[in-house]
């Protein structure tokens, strides 16, 4: 079973068996989700033994969202919401240049600390800072469609 191993998928592409796998999984977890409630599921383990699990509805969906990315081909990386990043973690998770992250902490945009002469960014604070963000452009966005809908747009 060792031959099977592979490294963790933040730093690669799941396979096509990881891809086929994730999928059954995920249709399978998905088949039994009533919204809200906890999914029991029955697994099948060595020796012909059953055991019987409930997942949580937040476990249930973090387990479909992480199966839908696999059994999408796409890569992710688990960040605890605890951890320090990098500028250049932050940068990537925003989707933006190291330069244009570090004008937005120098700007008190994001909270950071310093160590030694190096920018640490709580991922808690990152993760403030983009829910603000896509809440600000989610009410631009309905301001220009409702002026839309007035007729002020073409």
């Amino acid at each position: 079973m060792a031959a099977l191993h592979k490294e963790r998928f933040s730093n690669r592409l799941p396979t096509k068996v990881e891809i086929n796998n994730a999928d059954q999984l995920r249709h399978i977890i998905a088949s039994q989700v009533t919204e809200g409630q906890p999914v029991d599921l029955s697994l099948a383990v060595d020796g012909g033994e059953t055991r019987n699990i409930t997942l949580m509805p937040a476990l249930t969906d973090t387990l479909l969202d992480i199966l839908r990315l696999i059994s999408t081909g796409r890569g992710f990386r688990m960040i605890p919401v605890e951890a320090e990043l990098t500028t250049q973690e932050a940068a990537d998770m925003l989707n933006v240049s190291r330069p244009f992250l570090i004008k937005l902490l120098e700007k008190g945009d994001i909270p950071f600390t310093m160590v030694g002469r190096h920018r640490r960014v709580r991922a808690e604070d990152l993760f403030a800072y983009m829910t603000e963000r896509d809440q600000a452009r989610s009410n631009a966005l309905s301001e220009l469609a409702g002026l839309d809908a007035e007729g002020d747009l073409i």
